[in-house]
């Protein structure tokens, strides 16, 4: 048997100790005494004299001193690859395990099939690490791109847990509904972006070409005085003509500005504030972003990954600097033995709905499957808000092209119309 050290939540708050067969065992006793655990720690064998244990540690200090070197170190640049091909490589791999094959053969049997130039290069790396007895998260760690802190954390749980073919299809899953999720925005984007690029290049040929050309036979008469539409356009056409190199190096130099701008941490955190705020998109960013944090906490902590360090995970998955900086604080609250639920309330970011389900699932000792629960009722609200943005946007677009092409025509049509009358008078 050994020990584990926690600290944890729930009807029986607090620390201690407590003695499992494995880290897998020892959560569960946890959660059958209401406890939801925010670390676990191993104290080692309990039948282990202490001489015992500290010698066997002492034995292991020059290996994680070796890694702990070496993450430090400037790691080479590897191949990496996609998401998607990495939701399939672990998909295989558990399916491999699930099979009853042992790690490293798994691992073996996946890199028979691996195609392409990239997936053989980070499998041959992942099997030598193995075969020299590194864990699988630590090997992925070394590695680095593309597995990030949540598929790391992933692989740290399942080696701790020993439940590795469960774990790793849990991982797949969530990958599998991040890079859907992805898909979806980007599809609800791409359309009204491909629209305000058509919008931009159509006025910039009618302002530019167009209508120099109509209104030159106008000029050249020189009768009446030329309207306003028509002064902007044509100013707006000859700076266009003799500054375009400005233009472009203006454009260069303000996206350069920009990304400087927003790569500073207050900067970042007031736009994603702002964006926040925006009617429709605002409410967009939030559900995809919460649904991303519900998934993605239920997963880690269903594998077994402590409470606080699967917020640190979840943390870099949320990609909004608010939401991130609210995640921050729910860490500091948690750490000093505060609720998960109070913290989330207090920052004003998450939905009611959200922090009722944590603060039962807190309450009840089934933080766990609450969260998945509610990971699925957000993903039905993530596309209940893409239906709406999808709307929402056409009407705007018309709007928006209305004006512009109104504009255009009445710089066109203002000075016909004054040379008409300037003939019929």
């Amino acid at each position: 048997m050994a020990t584990f050290r926690y600290q944890g939540l729930g009807s029986a708050a607090g620390g201690g100790t407590i003695e499992a067969a494995d880290r897998a065992e020892a959560l569960r006793l946890l959660g059958r005494q209401g406890v939801v655990p925010t670390t676990l720690e191993s104290m080692g064998d309990a039948r282990v004299p202490r001489a015992a244990r500290l010698a066997a540690s002492k034995t292991e200090v020059p290996f994680a001193a070796l890694l702990a070197a070496r993450s430090r170190t400037r790691r080479p640049s590897r191949p990496t690859i996609s998401r998607p091909e990495l939701t399939s490589l672990i998909r295989e791999l558990a399916t491999a395990l699930e099979a009853g094959l042992p790690l490293l053969q798994s691992l073996r049997t996946v890199r028979r099939q691996a195609k392409g130039k990239s997936l053989p290069v980070i499998l041959d790396f992942l099997i030598e690490k193995i075969e020299a007895g590194v864990t699988l998260h630590q090997a992925a760690k070394e590695y680095g791109a593309p597995f990030d802190d949540m598929t790391v954390g992933m692989f740290r749980a399942a080696d701790a847990s020993g439940r590795n073919a469960e774990v790793l299809h849990q991982l797949a899953d969530l990958l599998d509904r991040t890079v859907e999720l992805r898909r979806e925005v980007v599809g609800a984007t791409i359309y009204p972006l491909i629209v305000a690029v058509i919008i931009a290049l159509s006025v910039v040929v009618l302002v530019t070409f167009v209508l120099p050309k109509i209104m030159a036979p106008i000029l050249a008469q020189g009768k009446g005085e030329i309207p306003m539409p028509t002064a902007v356009l044509l100013a707006l056409a000859g700076f266009i003509l003799k500054w375009w190199w400005a233009l472009v190096l203006g454009t260069i130099a303000g996206y350069i500005g920009w990304m400087r701008w927003v790569a500073i941490p207050s900067n970042r955190l007031l736009l994603d504030l702002t964006l926040l705020r925006v009617p429709v998109l605002g409410n967009l960013l939030r559900d995809v972003a919460v649904a991303r944090f519900t998934r993605t906490l239920g997963t880690l902590v269903s594998a077994g990954i402590p409470i606080l360090q699967a917020l640190r995970i979840v943390r870099d998955t949320l990609g909004n600097a608010a939401m991130m900086a609210a995640i921050d604080e729910v860490q500091e609250q948690v750490t000093t033995g505060s609720s998960l639920a109070d913290p989330l309330e207090r920052s004003g970011l998450f939905p009611p709905l959200l922090v009722q389900i944590v603060n039962i699932g807190e309450r009840s000792g089934r933080l766990e499957p609450m969260l998945m629960h509610a990971a699925s009722a957000f993903d039905r609200q993530v596309n209940t808000s893409l239906k709406i943005f999808m709307k929402a946007l056409p009407p705007i677009l018309i709007v928006v092209m209305a004006v512009v092409a109104g504009f255009v025509l009445m710089a066109i049509m203002l000075p016909l119309l004054a040379q008409q009358e300037a003939y019929g008078g």
